[in-house]
């Protein structure tokens, strides 16, 4: 499976992933903050099935050597 999470892309995942499960632990205390599971799953695998199924990616395009 190709990553299709750019650096940036993962980085917002994963905060925004802690910041939503610290939500369970203070704040309002709420279950709802486990919902940032997914996105800190998917910043730190770096790959997004719902990118995968719209064919969409924000990892920079890797370029080949030509040849010849």
């Amino acid at each position: 499976m190709p990553v299709n999470e750019g650096t940036l892309d993962r980085g917002i995942r994963i905060v925004a992933g802690l910041a939503l499960i610290s939500l369970v632990f203070v704040g309002p205390k709420s279950y709802w903050g486990w919902i940032g599971v997914l996105p800190l799953i998917t910043g730190l695998v770096g790959r997004c099935g719902l990118y995968a199924l719209l064919g969409f990616s924000t990892c920079p395009l890797k370029t080949e050597p030509k040849k010849g």
